[in-house]
């Protein structure tokens, strides 16, 4: 038996890159893993059937974030599946690299809709789902910590105010032993880095240079710290936000 068997989770951005990893390790530790989409349905599926392949249990959910009633739409889909839940992690984001002086008004708000009013409202309208002694798990970044990338300041303004909520947020749920943590990768080979990750060897060898153990971090990396999070071996941490950099903040 898994150390999550019995358990039920649900993954935002569970389709594709980390997300895909959390949802595929968690099914692996024996959850019942909601893998929610906000466009691709073929890679959800996609990521049900890899889980499901390995003998777990899944389903695809869609609903698109960012956008008003996005958490009410979000339970109205989960609740098609379960009647509660015990992990959930607030994994889907967007970013966005340009000079200060070129963010739209509309763009900085898209950011801020998903990455962080979304996770606020979807937590909120979640809590007469989550069990006592759930888990609430926050993906942040690592650039909430390190040296300012200033072509980069909405994406990392946003996911500040996600590690604030994770701190607050453990506050308010402890009571109910409900722990409350924030993971934050590094570089990660996802699709979403593809462009300029592995664009050459020189960009590749560039970034695995920042992480004090020499190398890109997977999907896999980061799942695996979330798993240890959703686990019960965590039941000690919360308000934690967890570097998962690699030691690139080292």
């Amino acid at each position: 038996m898994g150390s999550l068997t019995g358990k039920t989770a649900l993954v935002t951005g569970g389709s594709r890159g980390i997300g895909r990893g959390i949802a595929e390790r968690l099914g692996r530790d024996g959850a019942v893993v909601g893998v929610h989409y906000g466009s691709n349905e073929t890679a959800a599926k996609e990521t049900v059937a890899t889980i499901e392949a390995a003998g777990g249990t899944a389903f695809a959910l869609g609903s698109e974030l960012g956008v008003p009633g996005d958490a009410a739409a979000l339970w109205a889909a989960f609740d098609q599946h379960a009647d509660g839940l015990d992990i959930l992690v607030n994994n889907a984001g967007i970013g966005t690299s340009q000079a200060f002086a070129e963010i739209g008004e509309a763009e900085f708000d898209r950011v801020f809709a998903v990455n962080t009013k979304a996770p606020f409202f979807l937590t909120q309208l979640g809590l007469d789902r989550l069990r006592d002694g759930g888990r609430v798990i926050n993906v942040s970044t690592g650039l909430t910590h390190a040296a300012a990338m200033p072509d980069l300041i909405a994406y990392a303004m946003s996911k500040s105010a996600l590690d604030v909520f994770t701190t607050y947020l453990s506050k308010v749920l402890g009571g109910r032993g409900i722990t409350v943590n924030a993971v934050a990768p590094g570089i990660v080979d996802t699709d979403i880095n593809a462009d300029w990750l592995r664009t050459s060897s020189e960009a590749w060898a560039g970034a695995a240079a920042i992480s004090a153990l020499g190398r890109v971090g997977a999907p896999a990396d980061i799942a695996d710290v979330v798993a240890f999070l959703a686990s019960d071996d965590s039941r000690w941490v919360t308000g934690h936000w967890l570097d998962a950099t690699g030691g690139s903040l080292a």
